[in-house]
């Protein structure tokens, strides 16, 4: 193969693998783009996505003593917050309790708390589903007719399921940042007003009377579903791996998680009970649909003036789009635990088997979606969240327990955030806030199993399934049970072998060409069998014509001698690959986007070989989580818009701003 040279000096040629592609490392660059922000929206995100869905169960079963079901579910939450990044700062990998207990135990405890974790976002994916319609109710009375309900559900299903096999932008955490703090200062709003105007301690006071109302099984059950709604702190820890925070970061994490439990769990959980204080041992928030709409029932009750009816819409509007977000959230929650069990060998690969173009596991969550509709049908919110107890705890178990267990394991690693109050026993740092935490998961989870028949029987099955089916797999690949064993992500794409017999390459006239076109010369070249020629490079050059002059106005003469420049350029270092044939083209257009997307189609190209006009640091991940192979803003509107209109794959090259060489990521 001839490689192309400008001005005397060697074209960079990226780094090969064994099998002539180049590295995924190579190809797609990692960055730091996620931070402490990204981790609290995510947590907070779900616990607010809890409150509109959980709270109603909740004040239903614990009656007066619901904030205090609500405080121990706040101090349970911090604390798991804690056991969570003093883990990730250990080992940070996806895959959340999964990857402590893999570190702490082995690869069958690991595979039990993600596998718990499993069903918790199925159930968190089908009661968010369920309930969307209900506060929609703020708006059209019959939203929640059940016919209604599920076609709702079924819509807000499949447009999860569409948009996270499509891939969902890292970019989009900004939304979710946003919707988050709406989402607290709309709850925070409503506290402060009906507190203010809806006080009743002393009639809630009254109403105890602990062992009957509320009685002790109920009282139990509440508190587990209280508490479950931690799942965010799993989901935030998805990101690890992706974010390197400062120890600063780590602690002012834990205050502003303490302080959003804080202001959630207790000032709604007051609410509820000073708005609706419970009498004969009932609430008014339990009961169907009521208890399906908690928060937009108690905005009902909240004497708000000339603005309840606009408090109404709002809780209606922005609890419809949480539950959505929380349902969006929860499977890219799911998509990335899948991967990090796929490529561990914990489930079989074909689960995990990634979109040949896209890079998302479109088979996970496929089957995520006709599980989520099927649970959906059910229609029955207290025992899916009697289910969603039974996972969360028993993986939140585990997860406290593989931090102790780490403590003792790897006592001399490095610890960006630890665990305060710990005391030395035995030779190690026994961290007592993680025992507590523990105790607390356990106890809860063992009076799930012992008093909800349904968590019991589904979580049951759930689990042995899952359990058989790990068994199987690793006994038919014939490795144990216990230890780790990794498969390469490239081994979940089966992506097939694209011809680039022509190829489109866009040329500017500036220092990338020769490296763009080399780009394209290289792959066109790979796909000419010697001696037959037949790959074609289409070297293309788009004038830019301004909007306050007609399309066919006359092109200023030195810009026409720098498109023949460029084109011939292209002509000549591209031919230098053995059987490659350059045809140049000059076009006007308004746009070069459109432009390079119009001539794409027309010539019905494999591919596009297309420079980034801004060189950037900002790199993007195809593989889980990425739109593409590369997005994000630091790409100008021009790639952006070839990469989402183009008709073809898009391969991009840039020099990253600081540094030599060049990178390359392939988009759908």
């Amino acid at each position: 193969m001839k490689v192309p040279r400008s001005n005397g000096r060697r074209l960079p040629l990226p780094r090969q693998s064994s099998d002539g592609r180049p590295p995924v490392d190579e190809r797609i660059g990692l960055t730091t783009g996620f931070g402490p922000p990204a981790l609290a929206a995510i947590g907070a995100s779900a616990l607010g996505a809890s409150i509109y869905f959980a709270l109603g169960v909740v004040t239903d079963r614990a009656l007066g003593l619901t904030p205090l079901v609500y405080l121990a579910a706040g101090v349970f939450f911090v604390l798991t917050a804690m056991t969570y990044i003093e883990g990730n700062s250990l080992h940070p990998e996806r895959g959340g309790a999964s990857t402590l207990a893999r570190y702490a135990f082995d690869e069958l405890v690991s595979f039990i708390a993600g596998w718990a974790f499993l069903l918790d976002y199925l159930i968190v994916m089908a009661i968010g589903a369920f309930c969307i319609s209900n506060y929609l109710t703020a708006f059209w009375g019959g939203a929640d007719d059940p016919l209604i309900s599920w076609l709702v559900a079924i819509a807000a299903i499949g447009w999860v399921a569409w948009s996270n096999i499509r891939g969902t932008s890292a970019s989009r955490v900004n939304t979710l940042i946003r919707l988050t703090i709406l989402n607290i200062a709309l709850l925070s709003v409503l506290i402060v007003l009906g507190l203010a105007t809806e006080w009743h301690m002393s009639e809630v006071i009254d109403s105890i009377d602990l062992g009957t109302a509320p009685d002790w099984e109920d009282l139990l059950f509440a508190a587990g579903i209280a508490t479950a709604a931690t799942t965010g702190v799993e989901a935030a820890s998805g990101l690890a791996g992706d974010i390197r925070p400062k120890r600063r970061d780590l602690r002012k994490l834990v205050i502003a998680s303490a302080s959003v439990a804080g202001v959630l769990f207790m000032g709604m959980s007051l609410l509820a009970v000073s708005v609706f204080p419970p009498t004969g041992g009932e609430s008014a928030l339990g009961g169907d649909p009521n208890h399906n709409m908690p928060v937009l029932v108690i905005a009902n009750g909240v004497d708000a003036g000339g603005l309840s009816d606009s408090l109404r819409y709002a809780v209606g509007l922005v609890g419809a789009l949480v539950l959505l977000q929380a349902v969006n959230g929860t499977m890219l929650g799911l998509s990335r635990l899948t991967y990090s069990l796929a490529t561990n060998r914990q489930l079989p690969s074909i689960i995990g088997r990634l979109h040949p173009q896209k890079g998302t596991p479109f088979v996970a969550v496929s089957i995520a979606a006709v599980i989520v509709t099927a649970l959906v049908a059910l229609g029955d919110v207290e025992l899916m969240l009697g289910i969603f107890a039974f996972g969360s705890l028993l993986a939140f178990t585990i997860a406290h327990v593989s931090l102790i267990a780490l403590r003792y394991r790897e006592p001399n690693l490095r610890r960006p955030f630890a665990v305060p109050f710990s005391i030395k026993i035995a030779g190690g740092s026994l961290p007592l806030p993680t025992v507590l935490a523990a105790a607390m998961a356990g106890v809860l989870w063992l009076s799930v199993l012992v008093l909800h028949d349904g968590a019991r029987i589904v979580g049951g099955v759930w689990m042995v399934f899952g359990v058989v089916l790990y068994t199987t797999y690793r006994r038919g690949q014939d490795k144990s049970l216990r230890k780790r064993f990794t498969i390469p992500a490239r081994a979940l794409q089966d992506a097939p072998e694209v011809e680039y017999g022509s190829i489109l390459v866009p040329v500017f006239g500036g220092p990338l060409d020769d490296d763009i076109v080399g780009t394209a010369g290289r792959l066109a070249s790979d796909e000419s069998d010697e001696g037959e020629g037949g790959a074609v490079i289409e070297a293309l050059f788009v004038v830019e014509v301004p909007m306050s002059l007609p399309l066919d106005a006359r092109v200023p003469d030195e810009r026409i001698a720098q498109a023949k420049r460029a084109v011939a350029r292209a002509k000549e270092v591209g031919e230098e690959y053995e059987g490659v044939v350059v045809a140049t083209a000059m076009v006007r257009a308004r746009s070069r986007g459109q432009a390079i997307v119009a001539e794409a189609k027309r010539r019905g190209v494999e591919a596009i070989v297309l420079g980034a006009e801004e060189p950037t640091r900002t790199r993007g991940g195809q593989l889980l989580g990425g739109r593409a192979a590369v997005t994000g803003k630091g790409l100008g509107d021009m790639t952006r818009y070839v990469l989402e209109k183009a008709p073809c794959r898009v391969i991009l090259t840039a020099a990253p701003s600081g540094e030599e060489g060049q990178r390359e990521g392939v988009a759908p």
